[in-house]
């Protein structure tokens, strides 16, 4: 049986998304975006042009959730699919964007440079529990200009998997469109094969810059799939409490669906969100706090009603170093997370309030993924009934050690993490260095990017990514790229 997690009941849920809709009908959403103005009033919202502000009907909100899928796959750059993101099916990826890296060598924190996004990448390939890839962390040593671009230019070269990222500017997508499309073949290939989900983001309270506005609707042009990543802070920029943020999370991420699907019907999206608690005592927005969880979770029960794939900023910390801290808060958000079935769960990896990535903190979070997916299965029956001949052998061998029963089952009833999870004796403990957790996983980290090989795409696709990117830096002033060895 897959358990399940749920914090509203359905009277609740639909209170929530009357509200919302009522809210998007008599106070609307600020759009900063003539195209997107243009389209809401073709299909009947009312407009006021001085203010930006759109008032939607009901009829557009239904259109929009009746052409919106349910589900969509991603695949790797080779083809393969490697994300079912529908129904209860989890899967984890980095945070994202974070502007800072945990150096292990000097325990602080430092911005980051095209070596560290190398090492990141190369480390991702071997990350078994998270299935795919983030653009994770900004590299300073390229024009602010290129960074959104270069860093999925850098994700694409080395590593396979699908890339959760997005662009910066208007300008960007169209190169960060062309990457994908030269690893695919051709535009065609890439809708019926994505390769990337972008975020786009509205902003607290009821508000969508030029920016991601038009970046949801560049993506929903090529149906490149979008998550929604709605940003209240309770009792800040969102009411106080936890059923009132919900409101207004789900409005604006119900604005978001409308205007994805008003420019293209059937164009893939997430019904997702990076919400907060806000601690007034610090004016800081704890992404690891009881309440975000509860927000988080909820928000995905609200996107499931609607009949939409869902995604949660909810498995990361707001510690400053690989401590405990970061490993009650990590595992707390990453459990509750499978247990509700959201779908696509941003954050291992991230620090201090999604500003840093660790790549230390990354394995062990492979391993949070690893248990938190292990508890999404269940319990079933293995073969183990009738149970008599079972106890049968267990009595006359003293041990089901080398049985067939138990040489069917292991590797499937059981998790077993990689070595940065201590499972030793004491004694063996201390024979193998008596070594941190730290410490630990920074020899996994060191062990699986030495280990990394080339793979994923072909030296051609390699030398036209290349191309492009080298071209784009030198409109900003970088006659080449930086060293990636």
């Amino acid at each position: 049986m897959r358990p399940l997690l749920r914090f509203l009941d359905e009277e609740l849920i639909e209170r929530i998304i009357s509200e919302a809709r009522d809210v998007l009908r008599t106070l609307g959403m600020e759009i900063h975006n003539q195209q997107a103005l243009e389209l809401l009033a073709d299909h009947g919202a009312t407009i006021d042009p001085g203010s930006f502000h759109a008032r939607f009907t009901d009829e557009i909100i239904d259109l929009a959730l009746a052409s919106a899928p349910s589900g969509f796959r991603l695949y790797d750059a080779g083809g393969r699919e490697t994300h079912d993101l529908s129904g209860e099916n989890v899967h984890f990826t980095p945070g994202s964007a974070a502007i800072n890296v945990l150096d292990h060598e000097t325990g602080s924190m430092r911005k980051p440079v095209t070596g560290d996004y190398v090492r990141y990448a190369r480390l991702m390939c071997a990350l078994d529990n998270i299935a795919s890839q983030s653009t994770a962390i900004v590299p300073t040593d390229v024009p602010d200009e290129v960074t959104d671009s270069y860093r999925l230019f850098l994700s694409l070269l080395f590593c396979p998997k699908p890339v959760v990222t997005g662009a910066f500017t208007i300008e960007s997508f169209e190169l960060m469109k062309d990457l994908q499309v030269v690893v695919r073949g051709s535009e065609e290939a890439l809708k019926e094969k994505p390769l990337t989900i972008f975020s786009v983001c509205p902003t607290a309270p009821l508000k969508w810059s030029e920016v991601t506005s038009q970046n949801l609707l560049d993506c929903a042009e090529y149906s490149i799939p979008v998550e929604y990543i709605s940003m209240p802070l309770t009792g800040f920029i969102s009411p106080v409490t936890i059923v009132g943020t919900l409101v207004q999370h789900t409005a604006e991420t119900l604005s978001g669906v409308v205007l994805t699907q008003l420019k293209n019907p059937g164009a893939p999206a997430l019904w997702g969100g990076s919400p907060a608690a806000f601690d007034v005592r610090y004016e800081t927005t704890p992404m690891g706090a009881a309440e975000t969880l509860l927000i988080d979770c909820a928000a995905s029960e609200i996107g499931k009603r609607l009949g939409l794939p869902t995604q949660a900023y909810s498995a990361l910390s707001d510690a400053k170093l690989l401590d405990a801290q970061a490993g009650l808060e990590t595992s707390m958000g990453a459990t509750l997370s499978v247990l509700a079935g959201i779908n696509n769960v941003s954050g291992p990896g991230m620090l201090d309030f999604e500003s840093c990535q660790s790549l230390e903190k990354l394995v062990l979070d492979n391993e949070i993924c690893g248990f938190a997916l292990r508890l999404a299965r269940g319990i079933e029956p293995r073969d183990d009934f009738p149970a008599v001949p079972i106890f049968e052998e267990l009595l006359r061998d003293g041990h089901l050690l080398i049985s067939d029963h138990t040489l069917a089952h292991l590797r499937d009833e059981h998790y077993f993490p990689s070595s940065t999870i201590d499972r030793a004796n004491r004694s063996r403990w201390q024979e193998e260095g008596s070594l941190t957790l730290g410490e630990r996983a920074h020899r996994e980290v060191e062990l699986k990017v030495a280990e990394w090989e080339p793979g994923g795409i072909g030296e051609t696709e390699q030398t036209e990514l290349v191309r492009l990117m080298e071209a784009a830096v030198r409109r900003y002033g970088l006659e080449e790229l930086p060293e990636r060895e």
